[in-house]
């Protein structure tokens, strides 16, 4: 069984009604199969995901479904969904997969990527085909790069 896979059954498991944990897992893996189905990647590559939580120390991951979200961050949620990990009063470093959220679940988390400064965020370059970015001024591009960073369904 992956890491991903475990944390979600671990999460689930501790902390709802055993009942629902086949309720969950079906949820996840509908979720999945919508993202699979659709041709533009959602997820970054693990190698990239690793090297930002390593430079910017971020405990936490914000983005995916349980099934894909790489298990080695600490956190993990998609806008107000806690994942897994422990909840905290203050915001924790994060990275935030911008295409692997729906809009509902943006627009949880804009309040607070307003008022603090320690996230980075992952999306798409700009173009016709990406229409999803931030609309908030705090984001800046601080890099680009035309190269291949997204996992592809292979």
């Amino acid at each position: 069984m992956d890491g991903a896979q475990w944390h979600l059954l671990k999460h689930t498991l501790t902390n709802a009604n055993p009942n629902t944990l086949g309720a969950s897992l079906q949820n996840e893996l509908t979720r999945q199969l919508k993202f699979d189905k659709d041709k533009k990647p959602k997820s970054f590559s693990w190698k990239l995901l690793r090297t930002l939580k390593g430079v910017f120390q971020a405990t936490k991951y914000q983005g995916d479904t349980a099934l894909t979200i790489p298990p080695f961050f600490k956190n993990s949620g998609r806008g107000k969904e806690r994942i897994w990990g422990e909840e905290t009063a203050t915001p924790q470093p994060t990275v935030i997969n911008w295409p692997g959220l729906k809009d509902k679940e943006k627009a949880e988390l804009i309040p607070t990527l307003s008022t603090t400064d320690n996230w980075i965020l992952l999306t798409h370059a700009q173009g016709a085909s990406n229409k999803t970015q931030p609309p908030f001024r705090e984001s800046q591009i601080v890099a680009r790069n035309d190269g291949k960073c997204s996992r592809h369904k292979g």
